[in-house]
């Protein structure tokens, strides 16, 4: 008789082929359909409201109520006219998800009946209950009132909830005293900081043009798919999302046939959704492949402005959970859901770029006498020399633990990679070589029919944390689930912060009469020789690297403490300089950081807990009797040397079954001591040094038990049908 596992397994293997929902539609006509942008906004508002809408954006004044009644009438109509019911002041509190409150458009009529309803006051702000938000003390669970307020520079859109549409105003998220709840305020003030900093370089130069300076970003998103009827079975996965407990697949990543294999054809169906939704959402979709590990797959965006990107990247993991579940899926998207295989992350390719759509990480043909180019380089050097620290603290999180320095992302030791050519054109400089020519290499394929193509300055370096890939600079080492506003707020205010000290050096030299191209090349010559040991080339992943690494001055901090080091001076210095944090901002920040992790890991010991007594055990038990008959069975039959083997095989059973029993003592108590302890620092501490070693020994238990015992019995999915069933 099938287990249920095994029925599940039987159910998947004779599943109907699953094709996309999508209409049958030109993806460019579809692109924004959802989306009330500024193109809507031009086509429904008054010319002059519409060009004071434009003014207030790009000069980050504040709104006129009378401009808002106007933007809101359209906005509603808008809406109501695509069959939406309700709005929402969608915003990104300090949970890592988002947030939403619904208020309906139709309210009472005075006269009776309903009337439409959605003034400019309604659209500036909401109120929802801020009492169950960290808040990392800014505020006591009594005091409710926090404030959602729209963020104009960012398009509102439509969302499908249920069977309804909904108006969605992506806003930003603050205390009753002005403090920030969410992490968008932190990511507008530090945009509108590099943005000032950066200028005065362009100033410098001769740019008088450039209105502002605006950094992109371009995030890849990695996910798992697993079947539902398959995750239904597992509660780590629906609670936790990962698994706990998990035997190796005797089959993994090791054939390397899944990385851009061909897509199986269910999942397929729903990517092919996932762009639509995306595409109508004015998400930029471009790329979409099969990840490392079996299971696992990615999705690119185009690039766009930060603020932009950070907005999407929160909503692309949303419709992918949404339409995973349409197509009889959940999607994976902590960083480890499985042992033994890759895990996943995202990258966030960060760049610079003018009003004026000029990119100024782009080395053009000749990098080595491209000075502005090498005044950025040299400022994202500093930046990074100075706060490595902060910028790991931007990727913390006990999922991204599981990942880091692990083979598949980079070390928690912050280090560049620059690439071969611009490595020695700072080489160069600093040995006064600069004048040293650089020939363009080209590639030769080998095949007639292909013209010779340009040789990249540099290959790729998959192990280094930062990495400038020709016009921007990747960060590898960003969680799957995280959201990418803490690590771009962070990019902004370290390179804000080195902006500021080379603008003012070189204005000072100028000052003093100095031509700007001697300034510049002193500059960069003490620079260069400054920050040159942040600069790796090699292997990221080298054991060797950690020594060396001590030996440059560079951390390499666990989680707890990088948030420890969150209060250190220098690091709330790289926030406060130019108020992209308060000082009261970073505590708060803080203490949610340390109290999420405890969190996360204790929801994981909890359900050790419950699926190794609930679930494992009984199998292990019961094994474990069924054999002790067979042996004395056999023992009544035969010569006592001739059940050695039967013995042997009881034996392994009960050594895992009573060391499980142990390990789940062990781990229980651990998780009762936690609440013994009176801070935040000491409770994350207990858990990455007691409770998580306390888990992994149960683990080591259980997935022996999985591996011996009959599969008929054994109720939790396998890795092999998680990771392989589609």
């Amino acid at each position: 008789m099938a287990s249920p596992r095994q029925k599940v397994v039987l159910a998947i293997a004779k599943n109907e082929k699953i094709t996309s929902s999508r209409e049958n539609k030109n993806m460019s006509d579809l692109f924004g359909e959802d989306v009330f942008g500024m193109s809507s906004l031009r086509e429904r508002l008054p010319k002059g409201i519409y060009k004071k809408l434009q003014l207030c954006i790009e000069t980050n004044e504040s709104l006129s109520l009378h401009i808002a009644d106007v933007i809101a009438s359209a906005m509603k109509d808008w809406a109501m006219a695509r069959g939406a019911t309700h709005y929402t002041h969608w915003f990104h509190p300090m949970t890592g998800a988002t947030a939403e409150k619904h208020d309906a458009f139709l309210s009472p009529a005075p006269e009776g009946g309903v009337l439409s309803e959605f003034s400019g006051k309604m659209l500036i702000q909401s109120e929802p209950d801020a009492s169950s938000f960290p808040s990392g003390g800014i505020r006591s669970t009594f005091e409710a009132r926090g404030y959602s307020s729209w963020d104009p520079t960012v398009p509102a859109f439509i969302m499908k909830g249920g069977t309804e549409l909904i108006l969605y105003i992506p806003s930003v998220f603050y205390s009753y005293t002005g403090e920030a709840l969410d992490r968008k305020i932190p990511l507008l003030r530090s945009i509108h900081t590099i943005s000032e900093q950066a200028l005065r370089i362009l100033r410098l130069f001769g740019n008088t043009t450039a209105q502002k300076v605006q950094p992109m970003a371009g995030v890849e998103q990695e996910y798992f798919l697993v079947d539902k009827r398959l995750a239904a079975l597992r509660p780590d996965l629906l609670l936790a999302g990962r698994t706990v407990y998990g035997a190796n697949s005797p089959k993994g990543q090791e054939l390397e046939d899944h990385y851009f294999g061909a897509i199986p054809d269910r999942v397929l169906a729903f990517m092919q959704d996932v762009e639509f939704r995306l595409i109508a959402l004015g998400i930029p979709a471009k790329t979409r492949h099969n990840e490392v590990a079996p299971g696992q797959f990615e999705l690119a965006p185009l690039y766009e402005e930060a603020n932009i990107a950070t907005d999407h990247n929160m909503l692309t993991m949303e419709v992918l959970r949404r339409t995973a579940d349409d197509h009889n899926f959940i999607c994976l998207l902590h960083e480890k859901p499985f042992a033994g295989v890759n895990g996943s992350g995202k990258h966030n390719n960060w760049s610079l770029s003018t009003s004026e759509g000029k990119n100024l990480l782009e080395p053009g043909d000749t990098p080595h006498t491209n000075a502005q180019f090498l005044v950025f380089i040299a400022a994202v050097m500093r930046a990074v020399h100075q706060h490595s620290t902060v910028l790991r603290l931007s990727t913390a999180s006990a999922g991204n633990d599981h990942r880091l320095g692990k083979q598949e992302a980079p070390p928690t030791i912050i280090s560049i990679y620059l690439g071969e050519q611009l490595t020695q054109v700072i080489e160069d400089i600093i040995s006064g070589a600069s004048g040293k020519k650089y020939e363009q290499a080209f590639n030769k394929i080998g095949v007639s029919v292909l013209p010779t193509l340009p040789k990249d300055t540099s290959d790729r370096n998959r192990t280094s944390p930062l990495a400038f890939t020709g016009n921007k600079f990747e960060f590898r080492a960003v969680g799957a689930s995280q959201s990418v506003s803490p690590v771009n707020f962070t990019l902004n205010a370290v390179v804000a912060s080195a902006l500021d000290d080379i603008a003012t050096d070189l204005e000072k030299q100028i000052a003093k009469g100095k031509d700007l191209h001697t300034a510049v090349q002193e500059l960069l010559v003490r620079l260069f020789k400054e920050h040159k040991s942040i600069l790796f080339s090699g292997n990221s992943y080298a054991s060797d690297w950690v020594d060396e690494a001590k030996k440059r001055g560079l951390p390499n901090l666990n989680t707890v403490e990088v948030i420890e080091a969150y209060t250190n001076k220098d690091v709330m210095c790289a926030y406060t300089r130019h108020g992209i944090l308060t000082e009261r901002e970073i505590i708060s920040r803080q203490e949610i950081l340390f109290e999420s992790y405890t969190k996360h890991i204790t929801i994981e010991a909890n359900l050790a807990v419950d699926l190794g007594r609930s679930f494992i055990l009984p199998v292990g038990l019961a094994t474990q009797h069924k054999l002790a008959q067979l042996v004395l069975s056999c023992k009544s039959l035969l010569p006592e040397d001739a059940v050695m083997v039967e013995q042997g095989h009881f034996n392994l059973v009960r050594e895992n079954t009573v060391g499980l029993i142990r390990s789940l003592d062990a781990l229980e108590e651990s998780i009762a001591t936690l609440k013994e302890l009176d801070t935040f620092f000491e409770k994350a501490r207990h858990a990455r040094d007691i409770i998580v070693p306390a888990m992994d020994k149960c683990r080591r238990f259980a997935d022996r038990l999985e591996q011996v015992t009959a599969d008929i019995e054994w109720p939790l999915p396998k890795y092999r049908e998680l990771l392989w069933l589609r």
